[in-house]
């Protein structure tokens, strides 16, 4: 049986401190960016507001996915750490995609290398807030969606973090990729955030 749908601030406030309080800051500071922003330019959550829907969406996957798991096998990481991963890694987005002069929207130039310079635009804005992560958080950070061109057959890249925010993230973007619905999510409680 599914869990109730948590709104976005209570799925911070399941974040340990003092991350907590620097997430709440970050969308404080940015809220009329982030309230705009969309979840992609197509494939997941692509309307205004779609990139909040999108973090609620994964942090509330992670709600539904942890204890179970963690139950079958205990899980080398907290649900905290997962849901400040989830929190944490698009943070790029809402400055990297904007409508172009045909109402499209795109990536911009600076931030069109998702493995190279989004990377770097993000260990920014962590600095800037002041956030301090561990080894195994930034990994799950720069791995959430796959390994890509640092797969290697010979090392592990992606920790146990990363591979369950990246399960996380795919669901959402590949599986739930239109939810929350606008109106009767079967999910009971999901609804789109309009509202901090």
């Amino acid at each position: 049986m599914a869990t109730g749908y948590h709104p976005l601030n209570e799925l911070v406030d399941m974040i340990e401190e003092p991350s907590a309080s620097l997430c709440r800051k970050v969308l404080a500071d940015n809220y009329d960016l982030f309230s705009k922003a969309i979840g992609s330019t197509h494939n997941h959550q692509a309307w205004e507001g779609g990139y909040l829907d999108h973090l609620t969406e994964i942090m509330n996957i992670a709600v539904l996915l942890y204890k179970p798991l963690n139950e079958a096998r205990p899980l080398p990481f907290s649900l905290s750490d997962s849901l400040l991963a989830l929190y944490l890694h698009d943070l790029e987005k809402p400055w990297r995609i904007r409508k172009n002069e045909k109402g499209e929207f795109e990536s911009i130039p600076q931030l069109a290398d998702k493995e190279k310079s989004v990377l770097s635009f993000v260990e920014k804005k962590l600095e800037e807030y002041g956030f301090v992560l561990t080894e195994e958080q930034w990994n799950s950070i720069k791995y959430a969606e796959g390994e890509k061109s640092s797969y290697s057959s010979d090392r592990r890249i992606q920790l146990p973090l990363a591979a369950f925010v990246h399960m996380c993230d795919t669901w959402s973007a590949r599986g739930w990729f239109n939810y929350p619905a606008e109106e009767n999510d079967p999910w009971k409680g999901a609804e789109r955030q309009l509202s901090w």
